[in-house]
This record gives structure tokens, sequence and C-alpha cells, in this order.
């Protein structure tokens, strides 16, 4: 056993259930608390009492001042309870440095036990199953290939590495949950163990928690049996039993005999807990995690074997052994009955089951007792609930000899109608309802019973349940008149903290409930309208006041509220002075009512709407800072280059008064390198102009014309990406996701910014795969002007489309990356220009300057924000002449596109690239329509690679976003011969078809000559009858090949039997001229080939007229494809 003083490093309930064994034992103890928790029960079961710095859960964490706090007090043990430090391995490390014994496992079994993954490992390594899984640490896109490996149905659990407890563990059901729950289970596990480290297990379903209780002496390991806990609620445990219900006795000896070989190889010392995931269909167990600690439940058990837990692990820690205690495995203590421990949590509960913690000040805590009840809790009437601590109030334990779980059931829910709270919500009508349930009091239950069932079981009613006390005054709607806790001085800040730690006696003490203040007749009581602190009175007795006249100032959370006076009348009496707290409706003055002569007069001072306040004018001052008025030299520097300031081009694109600005206050993350004046001139908004407003607000009304910009400022550290700058593009990301968006990127800029020092450097970003993730949600436009290199470069490959300006230089890596990495030293001109970059298909609208990059960005956005209301028809009659009556000529089959469309609204994206096909939008009577066109004047209009791509992707584009395509197909098929196969043409081309085939939107395929072979169909999406329309002009042609190379082929033999070489060209010629006669679009369509041969003329009213009987497509919530490739 270990002497001297015991040091319990925890709060609350549990730090209470340790004083009292320590007492039992006859160790003296210390209890420790910061400032805002003095008011904690724990703070007098104690023999003395510490303060530790800090506030809140932090100061529970201070291992150095706990420490030093038990070294001071002279205590020569310190146990850690459950949570904070208790699992802590470099704590516990410092306690045996410090000469103190920390009563828990030895620091090499918490790291061991404390790293989930080490765990799992072992658990591995003495043959016990885990789920299957990935090492930690998991990145996210690991979890996501993981998730998606389990194919339909899976689900996984994100996990902290370091967690317990529930703390740090989040579900993911599909790849769109899992970057919350990383993100969520990082937060948490960060703050609740100080290490952000994940992993990823898959995911039970239907699932019961089991877990056995381990005790060891640092060479022998035992057992106390199983507990379940599948009535959980979020990984947070509500209900918990001993033994398991209904438990396989063959499953029983398994999860025994695996934590008993766990325990082994871990050497154990103390008490910990091995927790399983049974399989409630197949039976199949899992290794989960291990806690090596005291739990919270170990009240169960206590009930089952009649062993104090808290008084074996002082022995333990002392140095006794289980052959002493009597607990080796041969003399374990077999369970006596069932016992239930209930988590009764001050807490709200939605009409949905969501619960959010709740508070107050407690009018009554009155626990139930009797045989076989026990309620470990730290609630006293008046005490007010900290929300800065768990929510955790008390735990109700019963237990019943009956091997009948209904009987346990039922002695749980009489012990909860005797429990008395009042003063603070609590979830006691939840648990009551819970305990009513007819699978409940089966023990059918698994780990998600509680999520799926949670609404029903706050429908019902509190009073539907008997109360078995009397209420208090709180509960039947009576005020007391005296003040809301007690009085103290509030110019004092250590005030709080003398009345915390002194006793409550004399006019320190609160006053207590009593009678309300009775009011003689013909007076009129001033109340208070709310909870609060009197900061001052402005009348006395004897004053006049007016209806409206202010009598006193009230402070509730930090705000000052004024209390007037509801009528005219004379002030009798005054109730309180200043500095009183006082509860709502609570008396302040008596009134003797006179008859009012008027509303009080207001100042007849004239108020300068104009005037502007001192804090308003820094704001604006601060602000001003961004405007270019105000960088002069910033702006010298872009006219130096010829081009315009960031929000020059903002101003451009977004409509006058409509751009809301996200983070314009904001400065660079460097405040460890330059002072705050220096960050405002030098890295204002940090670099990044990020906000929402309407663009072609004049042709579009809301929301179609709203949308998201992002515009990197070169003239702050080279538009590099700083931290505060990623957050800023986190932010708009997620505000664009919300409301569905388009998203324009001005890109220019440097990549990553490595000088900013705050927070370590780059932290929380979730920029790349956010950014990602909104391609195929909303159009995505990016523009680059000037130089665009990394990270930036990566942002704006992702957009739909890229408009660039001809100074342009795009790359993955600037001068700098690249002689770093040893490839040679070159100018930021000669990475990427413009004569490489729109040639190859990376820039799809190579403009001149950035005025024309806004013009043009409007211009495309436009075609998919709506149909235009008005629109100027060409002359249909030239469509009759664009293609030659000679069916060799080649003609410009962009003027087809011209005058097909409404005048001045065609739109030719990546001319420069994949120059046998044509990839352009227009609009037809005010309608977006996508193009996909054959240009017979390269490669006579075969299909190749780069042709191929741009094909797939434009139509990838318009699927997204609802636009409806037309091909305009004249191709002799798809290109052929050796040098194009090294291209890799056949997976390129196969694009085509992959695509086509997949489309969503109405499509419609006309033939303006040329239908030959695959090159056809794959311009009709797989054959002609996929289309919703197949029309052809009369110059149309068809055949399986070129109809020359298809009787070469197919009649070899025929010609190589004529053996006078003119006769076999005469019949050769001939059957050609048979075959182009056969061919024909009107022959064709004698044999239903095709829809129709209509007159070119016509082209325009037949997809206008196709176009308006198609119905708009269902809204949607969410994205329609995926993604749009960014190739």
């Amino acid at each position: 056993m270990i002497t001297g003083k015991l040091l319990v490093a925890n709060r609350g309930e549990i730090a209470t259930r340790i004083c009292r064994t320590a007492a039992e034992l006859g160790l003296p103890t210390v209890a420790v608390h910061p400032a805002d928790d003095a008011a904690s029960l724990h703070t007098r079961k104690a023999d003395e009492t510490l303060l530790l710095p800090g506030r809140g859960v932090a100061a529970y964490l201070d291992s150095a001042a706990i420490i030093a706090a038990a070294l001071n007090a002279g205590a020569t043990a310190i146990h850690p309870g459950y949570g904070f430090l208790s699992e802590n391995a470099a704590f516990a490390t410092a306690c045996a440095d410090a000469g103190l014994t920390f009563v828990g496992p030895r620091p090499e079994t918490l790291a061991l036990f404390g790293d989930k993954h080490a765990a799992r490992t072992l658990a591995a390594e003495v043959g016990v199953p885990t789920l299957p899984g990935l090492a930690a640490p998991t990145s996210l896109d690991d979890a996501t290939a993981f998730l998606e490996s389990l194919g339909a149905g899976g689900a996984v659990m994100v996990k902290a590495v370091a967690g317990g407890g529930g703390r740090g563990m989040r579900p993911a059901f599909s790849a769109q949950d899992l970057p919350e729950a990383f993100e969520r289970c990082r937060s948490e596990a960060q703050s609740a163990f100080g290490d952000g480290n994940l992993y990823v297990e898959q995911m039970v379903r239907r699932a019961r928690h089991i877990e056995v209780q381990l005790i060891g002496d640092g060479n022998a390991v035992s057992h106390l049996w199983e507990r379940d806990c599948s009535l959980q609620r979020r990984r947070q445990k509500i209900v918990e039993l001993a033994p398991a219900p209904g438990l396989d006795p063959a499953l029983r000896d398994k999860l025994i005999a695996a934590s008993l070989s766990l325990g082994e190889a871990a050497g154990y010392l103390n008490l910990g807990t091995i927790e399983f995931l049974v399989d409630a269909d197949t039976g199949a167990y899992f290794f989960i995690e291990a806690n090596p600690r005291l739990q919270v439940e170990h009240t169960v058990t206590e009930a089952v074997t009649g062993l104090d837990l808290v008084q074996l692990q002082l022995q333990l820690a002392g140095g006794q052994s289980l052959e002493a205690l009597g607990l080796t495995r041969d003399r374990t203590p077999a369970p006596r009955g069932f016992a239930m421990q209930l988590r009764i949590n001050t807490e709200t509960m939605g009409a949905d089951g969501e619960a959010k913690p709740g508070g107050g000040v407690l009018a009554a805590f009155e626990p139930p007792a009797g045989p076989g009840v026990r309620v470990d809790g730290y609630g006293y009437s008046g005490y007010r609930t900290n929300p800065a601590y768990d929510s955790l109030l008390a735990k109700l334990i019963v237990h019943t000899a009956s091997s009948d779980l209904g009987d346990l059931m039922n002695k749980g829910y009489r012990a909860l109608c005797e429990f008395n709270i009042a003063g603070a919500p609590t979830n006691i009508g939840f648990l009551q309802n819970l305990l009513l349930d007819p699978e409940v009091r089966a023990g059918d239950v698994h780990t998600r019973f509680v999520e799926a069932r949670a609404a029903d079981f706050v429908a019902a009613p509190p009073h539907s349940h008997p109360h078995h006390y009397f209420p208090t005054g709180a509960e039947t709607g009576q005020r007391s008149p005296g003040r809301a806790g007690a009085k103290v001085d509030n110019a004092d800040p250590l005030a709080v903290l003398a009345y915390g730690q002194a006793e409550r006696t004399g006019a320190m003490a609160a006053s207590k409930p009593g009678d309300a203040i009775e009011v003689a007749d013909g007076m009129a009581a001033v109340v208070a309208p709310l909870q609060g602190t009197i900061i001052s009175l402005a009348v006395a007795v004897g004053d006049t006041v007016r209806r409206g006249d202010q009598l006193a100032i009230m402070e509730a959370m930090k705000m000052e509220h004024v209390v007037a006076a509801e009528l005219a009348g004379i002030v009798r009496a005054l109730h309180v002075e200043a500095g009183d707290t006082l509860w709502d409706g609570q008396a302040l003055m008596t009134l003797e009512p006179v008859d009012d002569d008027g509303e009080a007069e207001v100042a007849a001072d004239e108020v300068d709407l104009d005037e502007i306040r001192p804090d308003l004018a820094e704001v604006l001052a601060r602000r001003d800072l961004n405007l270019d008025a105000n960088r002069p030299a910033a702006v010298a520097r872009r006219r130096k280059t010829g081009q315009r300031t960031v929000r020059e081009n903002v101003e451009d694109l977004i409509d006058p008064g409509s751009f809301v600005e996200y983070g314009p206050l904001v400065v660079a993350a460097q405040r460890q390198r330059r002072g705050l004046e220096d960050l405002l001139t030098r890295s204002p908004a940090d670099g990044l102009v990020t906000g929402v407003g309407r663009i072609n607000g004049d042709l579009f009304d809301d929301p179609d014309c709203r949308a998201a910009v992002m515009a990197y400022d070169y003239t702050v550290f080279a538009g590099t990406q700083g931290v505060h700058n990623h957050w800023k593009t986190d932010r708009l990301l997620q505000v664009a996701e919300q409301g569905r968006m388009p998203f324009v990127l001005f890109a220019e800029g440097g990549g990553g910014r490595p000088g900013d020092v705050d927070y370590g450097g780059f932290v929380g970003q979730t920029t790349f795969s956010h950014f990602g993730k909104l391609s195929g949600l909303a159009p995505m436009i990016g523009i680059v002007s000037g130089r665009c290199f990394a990270g930036n470069a990566a942002l704006l490959g992702a957009c739909d489309v890229i408009i660039a300006t001809e100074n342009a230089n795009l790359g993955m890596g600037g001068p700098a990356m690249v002689e770093g990495g040893g490839l040679g030293v070159f100018t930021p001109e000669e990475i990427g220009p413009m004569s490489v970059q729109a040639p190859n298909g990376v820039v799809d609208l190579l403009v001149q300057d950035e005025a024309e990059a806004v013009q043009t960005a409007k211009r495309y956005l436009a075609y998919f924000q709506g149909k235009l209301k008005s629109w100027t028809e060409p002359d249909q009659r030239q469509m009759r002449r664009i293609v030659p009556e000679n069916r060799l000529r080649v003609y410009d089959v962009r003027r087809v596109i011209e005058v097909m469309s409404d005048e001045g609204e065609v739109l030719e994206l990546r001319p420069s690239f994949g120059r046998t096909m044509i990839t352009s939008l227009m609009r037809i009577e005010g309608r977006a329509v996508g193009v996909v066109a054959n240009n017979p004047a390269m490669l006579g209009g075969a299909i190749d690679s780069d042709g191929a791509d741009k094909a797939a992707r434009f139509m990838q584009l318009c699927d997204a976003f609802d636009v409806p395509i037309l091909h305009l197909c004249d191709t002799p098929g798809i290109m052929v011969g050796p040098e194009v196969e090294k291209t890799a043409l056949v997976r390129h081309a196969a694009r085509m078809f992959v695509v086509a085939c997949n489309l969503t939107v109405p499509y419609f395929t006309l033939i303006t000559r040329k239908a030959y072979g695959l090159g056809a169909i794959a311009m009709a999406g797989g054959n002609f009858r996929s289309p919703m329309s197949t029309v052809a002009w009369p110059t149309g042609e068809f055949g399986p090949m070129g109809l020359e190379g298809q009787l070469k082929l197919g009649f070899r033999a025929e010609l190589a039997a004529i053996a006078d070489p003119e006769a076999r060209r005469v019949y050769y010629e001939k059957m050609v001229a048979e075959a182009y006669e056969d061919g024909k679009a009107l022959e064709r369509a004698t044999r239903f080939g095709i829809d129709d041969v209509i007159d070119p003329a016509q082209s325009r009213t037949w997809l206008a007229n196709l176009l308006a009987s198609n119905r708009p497509p269902p809204p949607r919530a969410g994205k329609k494809r995926p993604m749009i490739d960014a190739w």
C-alpha cells in the first residue's frame, strides 16, 4: 500500500470517488482546481485544496503545475482518475522522475496502448483479431482509397491514435463524409490528447461493444469479467451493464483469453480495459483498443464483484501482488446478478435526438437511495454548472441479485424517477424512455441503436414519468427574492476566487429562497427583466419618474440592459443595490403610480447621421489601406509591366455595389518577424482578394448571376500562398460550395510562401482537396496574366477553362524550383510561355490583356447562367452555300457554327490545340448549346488523339452543367497509321465513346458531309440512334470506312481478276460511283438509317424545336458528374 499524501489530479465525481476510498484507507488527499472550477464539489471532499494556474480543461492538463502542486503539498503519489492526464506516458514518466508514485500502468504501457496503431500491432502478434484498417498516421487520401476498396455499403471509423473515451472518433459512410470526419477528429484529438494523428478501421454496422476489465501486478494478469457498453450515442457511452446480457459463454471465454494475452504481452500493471466489437449478426469479435486506466463505468464491475477498484489501484501501485490480493485467475470472484450504470448529463435534446450541453444553477440535487442504488456525482443545490468541462453530472448505478434483465431495468427506472435535479436540463427523461423500450429491456441492442432511435426516446414528454419527490420552487414557477448567487466585491478580480475558497458564512453567503416580496395595495413592483447584476441605480426613494425614464442598468453576459419605467410614479422603496445579482422577475423597487404627464422627452440634440464614431473610423481607416489610392508604389509596379491591379480586375468583373469581401483585414502570418504596421502596408488582405458578387446582372437574375471570386495580388509577396491566405481560400471554397456558385480565379502568383512563420508554417489548409472537389459542382474559370507557378498553377489547372494573356507564363515550378532540382537555370519567361501552353491545350482562351480576359470570362460564364431574353438570327439561307458541291473541296466549318448560332454568340475553346476538332459554345434562341465539330481543313476531319481528348473533355463540361450538345459530323474516320499510334490513339479515341455514351444531356448529330467508319460513330455517341435526332444535309455521305479503301479491300479478288489495267480502272471507278450513290444521305434516309435529310437553311429551326421539346432537368442539390477532367 502506498503511504503519505495522495494528490488527485482530476475533478468532479471521479475525484470525489477517489477521495472517499483514500479516506477509508487512511490516506490524506489533496484536491486541485483552477479558479473557474472552485465550486466543484471535489474541492470539499479532500483534506487539502490547491489552486492550479490557468482555466478550464487546460489547467487539468498542465502536468508541470500538477507535479509542482504535489511536491508543494508533500504528496507521495498522484491518482489521475480517468481522462485528462490518466493515459499520458510523459506525465507518468515525469511523476517517476519527481519521486512520485503514479497510480496506474507504467509509462511504457501507457505509450504502447496510447498509440492505437501499436496496440493493433501487438494484438496481431498475439493472435487477437483486429478490424481491417490502415496504419497510423493515415492521410485523407489513403483513408478514401481504403473506404472505396470496401465496396458498396462499406464504412470506416476514423480514430485518433492517442484517443480514448469516445473522443477523436467519427464514422464515415461515404468518401464525402471523410474530410469533415478527419478534420473533426484531428481537432478534437489535438485538443484532448495533444496528438492529432489519425487512423481508420473498417466499421461493423451492427456491433456490440464489449470490454474486459483487466488487472495486473506487472508479473501476472487476471480479469474481473466483462461489461457491455453498446448503448452509446456518437461513441459516448450512456448506459453500461455488467456482465454483458446474453453473451455466449464460449464467446466470453474467447474475449477474456484475448484480453489476458494482450495483458501478458504488455507486462500489465494496475487496472485497464481491453475493448472489443462483436458483430451482432455473425458473432465475430475484433479488438479495437485498450484503455490503460480506470474506466468511467468501473462502478458496475464493483457492484457485481463486491470489489473496490480504486482501492485495488492504490494497493497495486503500492507493490501488492495479485496473489496477495486473492485475485489470481483461479480466484476471480464470479459476478453476482446484474448491474447497470446510467450517465446523468446536463444537456438539452432536440426533437431529432441531437444533444447539446446545457447548464444552470442547481435548485435541487436529490439523488435516489436504497439497497442496490448508488450515485457518484458532484452536484449540490446552488451549484452553477460550468460549460468549460464535461457535461457528466452524476452516475446512477443500480444492482440486482436477479438474473432477469427486466428486473434491473425496473430498478434503474424507479431510481431515475426518484432523482430530483432542478435548475439545469438533464437527460433523465431520455434515459427513462430508453429503459422502457422493449428492445433495450430484451438486451437486443447495438452501438448505433440509440442514434437510430434517439428521436423516439426524446418524443415522450418528461411529465409522462412519475416523480417520486416534491418539486422545487424552480419547477413550480415560484421565484426567490434572494440574490442569484453570493454577493462579492465586483471590483476585486480575486473576489470570486476568494469566495470559492472561503467558508460560506456571514455576509458572504448566498441568500436562500424565501417568500416573494409583497407589494401593498395600490403599489406597483418593478422587476428584473432578466437574470443579471445591477450595475447602477438611476433613482432614489422619493424620486418621481415618468414612463420611459431610466431606472437601473443591469449586466448579463457582458452586455448592459436598461431597465425603464413602464408607468409614471414615485419611488417608494428600493429592494436592491448596485452589485446585486438577481433572478429574472425579482423585484427591484416599488412605485406608487401617478398620472402620466407624457413620455420622457428625448434629447433635442440633432443626430448627425454623417458622424463617424471612433470605432468605425478605425475600421474604415484599416480598410482604406487596401485601396489602390493608398498603394501608389504597388500600382506603379503594375503599370510598369502593363498590367492592372488585383482590385481593378475584380471591380471590372463584378457588378458595381454587389461585392461582399471575405477577410479584407487579414495580414500575413508573419507577426513573429514583422510588426503589425509593417504587415498592414506590406501584406494587405494577405495578398488575396476573396468574395462573392454579381456577374452579368444586367442579363440574368439572382441567384444565377452570383459568383465567388478569388484573386491573388502579385504585389504582395509575388502572389504567393501563405497561411492566412490558404485559410481565406478554404473559407471562400466553403462559401462557394454551400451556394453552388461559379468560381472565378485570378491565379497570378508564385506558389507556396516560405516566409510565414506564425503557427510553425502551413497548418490546417484543405485548399487543394477542396478546390478539386468543386469541379463539376459549378463552372470554374481561371484567369492568368504574368507569372503563375507551383500551387497557383495547380489551382488554375483544376479550373474548367483557363483564360490567359499573351504575357503569361505558366508552369508547375518556377525558376527557383527548377534550379533547386538541378535541372538548369532559366528565366521566368522561358518557363511555360503562351507559345507553348496555347498549342499544347493547357490554355483554352488566349487574349491580349487583362481587360480582354475579364470580358472573356464574363462572356464564357454567361453560357452557364441561363437563357438570354433577346437575340438576333442570321440569315439561314447562307447555310446552303457553305459546303461546296465539289465533294473534294475543303470548307470552313466554323461558318456553319456562326450562321446557325445567334449573332455574336459563338465562343471557341482551345482553338490552337487538337485542331482536327472544333469545340465551341453558341446560343440558339438565347439558349446555350455546346458544339463539337470535325474540322475538314485539318487531316480532312479525321479524329486524332488531341482532337479526341479535346472533344471528350468538352462533352464532360457541357454534361456537368446541363448544356445540350450538337455534333457536326464531317469525318473520314479515326486517323490511322504508325505515326499516329505513337500518340496512344487507341486510348484517346476511346474517350469519345466512353464520354458520349454516358451523356445525360440531350445531344444531336448533324452530318454536313462525310460520315465514315468509327469516326462517324464517335460523333453520334456510339450509333446513329443514340442522339435525340440524327440528320444530314444533302451533301452527306456514308460508309463503313473511306469508300475507296472499302472497295479496294472488299473487291480485291474481283479487281485482281481483271488483267487489263485500263479495264480494271474503269471497273473500279464504276464501283466507286455506285458506292457514293448508295452512300448518299438521301439514300440512307430512304432506308431509315438516319432520321431525315434537311435543308441546310432549316438546321437552326430543327435544333431550336428539338431543344424546346426537352423538359428542363430537375433541380439538383449537388454534382451531376464526379468531376470534369483537367485534360
